[in-house]
């Protein structure tokens, strides 16, 4: 596969269409590749957006079924609708600190549902030495994660794997790490699966070998 060609790969590869084969190459390429790197970063809020599109489409929906001319309009409005309830929650609760800050501890404040805390994970493999922590943050179409992983058995590319309580594995992130242990590697991922049905992490290098779990 020609360079220009694995570079028209980032976004099937964000999408998750290319075969295992496919990806495989293509995962490849990207650690050698910045300009692809970024190009399936920025690919993040449209692959979350299809995981919506595609929690709110009924089963029996052909699989060939074309979209309609409103669903770009409709997912538009959606991301409005969300921007809107988010900076609705944010003015008060700005408001609700100006009033306890100016009428003191005397005042009771009546909050709504708090956005639910993130879960923080860690470990430390005691035959490899990796240490990493998975903070996961609940979302609409799944888990916001945030990894921070401490290697120092050797330069290779690894990947986060999210095991769920059913069995189902997803590879969530992946990097090159240059493994000397100097300073943590982080990385950001998204996942279908929330932080309860999640039963553990696993980072595992591209060859299978298993560097940390984290139940």
């Amino acid at each position: 596969m020609r360079s220009l060609e694995r570079h028209r790969d980032a976004g099937a590869y964000a999408l998750g269409v290319l075969d295992e084969a496919e990806a495989f190459r293509f995962e490849d390429h990207l650690m050698e590749c910045p300009r692809c790197t970024a190009h399936v970063t920025e690919f993040g809020p449209a692959t979350r957006q299809l995981m919506l599109y595609r929690r709110a489409t009924p089963r029996f929906v052909h699989p060939l079924a074309q979209p309609g001319p409103r669903l770009l309009d409709r997912l538009l409005g959606e991301l409005v609708r969300r921007r809107r309830s988010r900076r609705r929650r944010l003015l008060y609760g700005l408001a609700a600190s100006v009033v306890l800050a100016v009428a003191g501890p005397g005042i009771v404040a009546f909050a709504g549902h708090a956005p639910p805390a993130p879960r923080v994970t860690t470990a430390t493999d005691p035959q490899t030495g990796v240490w990493a922590r998975v903070t996961s943050t609940d979302a609409d179409w799944g888990s916001d994660l945030r990894l921070e992983v401490r290697d120092g058995s050797g330069p290779h590319a690894c990947r986060l794997v999210a095991v769920g309580r059913d069995g189902t594995e997803q590879v969530v992130a992946g990097w090159t790490d240059p493994g000397d242990g100097a300073a943590p590697t982080t990385a950001m991922g998204t996942t279908a699966l929330h932080p309860g049905q999640i039963l553990r992490y696993e980072i595992r290098t591209d060859e299978g070998r298993r560097l940390v779990t984290l139940e």
